[in-house]
């Protein structure tokens, strides 16, 4: 049997990846009132007197909402909210699993921005957290920020922050390995969507300067009268040298590619036109923008992929847990840039200086240590930040 198929038939078997238990037993009359009437109206009345306590006194503290409308469900598209279900409950359950996180999926029937941000904010007192999942680009821009504006809780949307804050990682590790200059090396990334711009501002806000973004029209460019709005403003951020053409043209000198595209769409004579030691990211799923066999006869010194049967997976599982950790345990409002640039180089620094190598410049989602030291430097910035 294929992956897929063991995969369909547990889903089967398991008919959802999450079921409720509780933490109390209700035996007796004592413990249904306490539990329930009349004694919980005494916790009903502390958070009416101050909202804070609904932190103490209920599951918020703890509880993510994973949130959907099914338009961009994990490189299969506009597939639908309840099609989105069992990668909602898959996250749900990686979050529980990781960090101890409590998380409930929520697929919302709307493509419309006004109805999802209403819908969100409307239950966001329910929980502790909104992380945003798989809306597709550029709804998904506007849903957060809005959001954002609105929510007296962090809302992350992880197809943009946590691809960018692993990728950041995987990157300083490899440039650091390679003994480059991050402020020297040049920068392409193929696939302009969510992930694509997330991961140019957040590797610009670690120091690349020279960074070009490619869509399937070309290298994005200044003055390029046909950009979108969002695409427009990337235009002016990127791209320094005003270079035009396709990934071929612009791949040309560059020190590494990141992919967040399609598969098949770098070849190794692409690579070998790549500065000397290039790191290629090939993070396509399940098929890569180009295999690391192709990559490395291309000339390629250090290859990632999406891939668990690959070395250097860049896998959003190193973020996301330990961010909404470390966000609940500090009751943060917010999941700021700061926080994330801290928790891109905790990630980084689980790989010791004497541990890099072409194989091994991320730890593992299994890695132990992933999930605290994350949490510990998203609650450090936060409160150093509240001082």
């Amino acid at each position: 049997m294929t992956i897929q198929e063991k995969s369909l038939k547990k889903h089967y078997q398991w008919k959802g990846k999450l079921e409720i238990h509780t933490k109390i037993d209700i035996k007796n009359v004592d413990d249904l009132s306490l539990a329930y009437t009349p004694g919980v109206a005494s916790a009903c009345l502390e958070i009416e007197k101050d909202y804070n306590k609904s932190f103490d006194l209920t599951w918020r503290h703890n509880c993510v909402a994973v949130i959907t409308d099914g338009t961009a469900v994990l490189g299969l598209g506009d597939i639908g909210p309840e099609a989105g279900m069992p990668v909602m409950e898959g996250k749900c359950a990686l979050l529980k699993n990781f960090a101890n996180v409590d998380a409930i999926p929520i697929c919302i029937r709307s493509k419309d921005i006004d109805e999802i941000v209403k819908t969100v904010y409307n239950i966001s007192g329910s929980f502790g957290g909104i992380n945003l999942e798989d809306i597709s680009a550029p709804r998904c821009f506007e849903v957060e920020r809005r959001l954002k504006e609105i929510c007296d809780i962090p809302v992350f949307h992880d197809d943009q922050h946590g691809t960018a804050i692993v990728v950041g990682a995987a990157m300083i590790n490899a440039i650091k390995f390679l003994k480059k200059d991050i402020s020297s090396i040049k920068v392409v990334i193929n696939g302009a969507g969510a992930a694509g711009i997330a991961i140019a501002n957040h590797l610009m806000k670690l120091g690349v300067v020279n960074l070009v973004l490619v869509d399937i029209s070309g290298a994005i460019c200044d003055g390029d009268k046909t950009l979108s709005v969002v695409h427009t403003d990337m235009a002016k951020k990127t791209n320094p040298n005003k270079e035009n053409g396709s990934l071929k043209d612009v791949i040309q000198g560059a020190d590494v590619f990141v992919g967040v595209s399609v598969g098949k769409i770098l070849s190794k004579e692409m690579v070998s036109t790549m500065n000397k030691d290039a790191v290629v990211f090939a993070m396509a799923n399940p098929t890569p923008e180009i295999t690391p066999e192709e990559a490395l006869a291309g000339g390629a010194r250090i290859v990632g992929t999406g891939r668990s049967d690959y070395d250097n997976q860049i896998n959003n599982l190193l973020a996301f847990p330990g961010i909404f950790r470390g966000a609940l345990d500090c009751r943060a409002k917010e999941i700021s840039e700061k926080m994330m640039i801290e928790a891109t180089y905790a990630i980084a620094n689980i790989v010791e200086d004497h541990e890099l190598c072409e194989k091994y410049i991320i730890p593992s989602v299994f890695n132990p240590r992933v999930v605290d030291v994350v949490a510990e430097a998203v609650k450090r910035e936060y409160l150093n930040k509240s001082l």
